[in-house]
């Protein structure tokens, strides 16, 4: 049997129920059958970001709403802040220097974050149009104080954009009460979906931002976008199959509530961390992010070794470090469509994979680990 497990940061598993919706005979997109179904849609965006405003939908990766945010609410030669402690996190300084913005960017390790009170030092030092961030850097599987630089900016004219592509439906992320003015997320990751799409909260505050920016860009244009949206559809062809699978599977969070998605995945990378550390091995983050475990290979071990005899004796697939990190550490996802015996199974696979290569341990310890952790999630 060939029973292929998805364990990493993107793509993650999709749902049966969410595969056999988008199977259906595709309808055309500019009919009320789609206004409704993407009405529906918009609406548990909203629960699912915690806002009551706009989440934009656009046909694209995490990348592409991330370029939407910053384009449209920063001006030409804008003062923005960036922080970086990851390779995504680069990549949105790189849009920065494209556009010939005035780019400050405050660095951090790969495994640590940039702090709130060095976030506070530099927006004493100049005025900045936007402060870009990374709430769960998956390259580094680290997470920022979202909420407590938010508290920095909420009540300036500062723009927060915070990508939240491993973070929303993941991690707790309360975009109004906090004030986060734009979270991107994308399709792939925590909302059990194929790559195809990305999302994008946008606040009032960003919504006059942009009013006030005239750029160039078309298709990534967000004032069309908004427009669109107060009538249920997109200014450009939208990805009907994937929206009709959004629809199931923002049903099932809806369902199961979005608290407790928060609660069991943090549940499982408790679960994860207590497990490697019981085998002997380092989780890789001094600031570890709920939706991704990085876990540093033992002395000697060969990163291609351990995922290929993981994907090929167990058919389990884990991803490889990123940036800095490439071949250094491998990746767990703990996000989207995953239970507590993925969890077991996971790391099952790791202790039996680190034992065929000689790593020395207490085998059995990461699972027992693990067992007491996954035990709290029922304990009242």
């Amino acid at each position: 049997m060939n029973k292929m497990r998805l364990y990493t940061p993107g793509p993650t598993m999709v749902p049966e129920e969410v595969l056999l919706e988008m199977a259906k005979p595709i309808f055309h997109h500019r009919t009320q059958q789609y206004k409704d179904l993407f009405a529906k849609c918009n609406e548990m965006l909203k629960y699912t970001y915690q806002t009551k405003n706009p989440v934009l939908t656009i046909s694209g990766s995490g990348s592409a709403a991330a370029e939407m945010a910053m384009i449209n609410t920063i001006p030409a030669n804008g003062n923005v802040l960036y922080l970086s402690n990851g390779k995504f996190a680069e990549r949105w300084v790189k849009i920065g220097e494209r556009n010939k913005w005035n780019c400050t960017v405050l660095k951090a390790e790969y495994g640590t974050a940039v702090s709130v009170q060095q976030v506070a030092d530099a927006l004493k030092q100049k005025n900045y149009d936007a402060v870009v961030l990374v709430h769960s850097e998956t390259s580094a599987c680290t997470v920022t104080d979202v909420q407590g630089i938010a508290a920095l900016t909420r009540n300036t004219d500062t723009v927060l954009i915070s990508d939240g592509i491993t973070a929303i439906g993941a991690l707790p992320v309360k975009t109004d009460e906090w004030g986060i003015d734009m979270v991107i997320t994308g399709s792939q990751k925590a909302l059990m979906l194929p790559p195809g799409l990305a999302f994008l909260s946008v606040s009032e505050k960003a919504q006059k931002k942009a009013a006030a920016i005239k750029q160039p860009n078309l298709y990534l244009d967000l004032g069309s976008y908004l427009k669109s949206y107060a009538e249920n559809d997109v200014p450009w062809t939208p990805a009907v199959s994937l929206v009709r699978g959004l629809f199931v599977a923002l049903s099932m969070i809806q369902a199961e509530g979005i608290e407790n998605v928060w609660k069991r995945t943090s549940a499982y990378a408790a679960a994860t961390r207590a497990a490697v550390k019981a085998i002997g091995l380092e989780v890789f983050s001094k600031s570890p992010a709920d939706s991704v475990t990085g876990v540093v290979y033992p002395a000697g071990m060969a990163c291609k070794d351990f995922r290929t005899h993981l994907r090929k004796t167990y058919n389990m697939n884990v991803a490889n470090g990123q940036g800095t990190m490439d071949g250094k550490i491998f990746r767990v996802s703990h996000m989207g469509y995953v239970d507590q015996f993925d969890t077991l199974g996971v790391i099952s696979g790791i202790e039996l994979t680190m034992k065929h290569l000689g790593h020395k341990f207490d085998f059995g310890a990461g699972v027992a680990a693990a067992h007491k952790e996954l035990a709290k999630l029922t304990e009242k």
